[in-house]
């Protein structure tokens, strides 16, 4: 027991988040630094292990952006109850809205990375499948540093479709990466009114009890639901915790597939 606490310790650090300046908003509750060699993969849709959260302890991520109709509209419900969130993007995205990547950064959030295109990674080969990886990462960091590399400021990975290989898995691994499936998910890909979305959503949350969800910031109906949402999150005394990454250890270049 004493030894996986000191595990559990090496692995995270658990930090006090800034208050927020409006007592009567949610929050952030804490903020969370994970070591990508101890968590290099989380989320119990697709692995044994997640985040080491607490009862009614919620990580809330967006996938697919950035999309400035969609995306500001998120950003602006979050940072009316100073929540924090991690947005794991799409290259080209970045690409053609770097202001927005500059935003999302700026108001506090992680960045994540979701590939360069979209497309499935399992079903392309291994080459094709990295060149996307490191194209959509270097497309991330040109927009948020104006520095185009394959070394992620924040080594967050979340492949599309959650399809991924062995063999990919062990090439992010062996370069720092955490992989990051979801615990849950709004579904928000299926046709749904905001109102349809935050009843599946609530009751998936309340089945579960904490957990990673996964939105997609590219849908309006997100985007019109996520105030009631939060608010929600905030009525019902579920508190959201930061998720942010230790300095990354891998190497500066992509491991050449083999």
């Amino acid at each position: 027991m004493k030894a996986a606490v000191v595990a559990l310790i090496a692995s995270t650090v658990v930090a006090q988040a800034a208050a927020c300046p409006r007592p009567d908003k949610g929050g952030t509750a804490r903020v969370l630094t994970v070591d990508p060699a101890a968590y290099p993969r989380v989320g119990l849709q697709s692995f044994a292990q997640t985040l080491p959260l607490q009862d009614r302890e919620v990580v809330l991520t967006f996938d697919d952006g950035p999309n400035p109709a969609t995306t500001s509209r998120i950003l602006d419900a979050l940072k009316a109850e100073c929540m924090q969130a991690t947005f794991f993007l799409i290259g080209q995205n970045a690409v053609a809205h770097p202001a927005l990547v500059k935003r999302i950064a700026a108001e506090g959030h992680s960045i994540g990375h979701h590939s360069f295109a979209h497309p499935n990674l399992g079903l392309v080969s291994h080459a094709e499948a990295v060149a996307q990886i490191d194209r959509g990462i270097s497309a991330d960091e040109l927009a948020l540093n104006g520095r185009a590399t394959t070394v992620p400021s924040t080594p967050f990975f979340r492949f599309p479709y959650f399809q991924s290989t062995p063999a990919l898995l062990d090439v992010l691994q062996s370069r720092g990466i955490a992989v990051f499936g979801a615990d849950f998910w709004a579904s928000d890909w299926n046709k749904m009114t905001p109102d349809q979305e935050q009843a599946l959503v609530t009751a998936r949350l309340k089945v579960a009890g904490r957990g990673i969800i996964l939105f997609h910031d590219t849908k309006a109906q997100t985007a019109a639901m996520m105030p009631d949402f939060l608010r929600y999150l905030r009525e019902n005394h579920y508190r959201v915790v930061h998720v942010v990454a230790s300095v990354p250890r891998q190497s500066a270049g992509p491991v050449t597939p083999k």
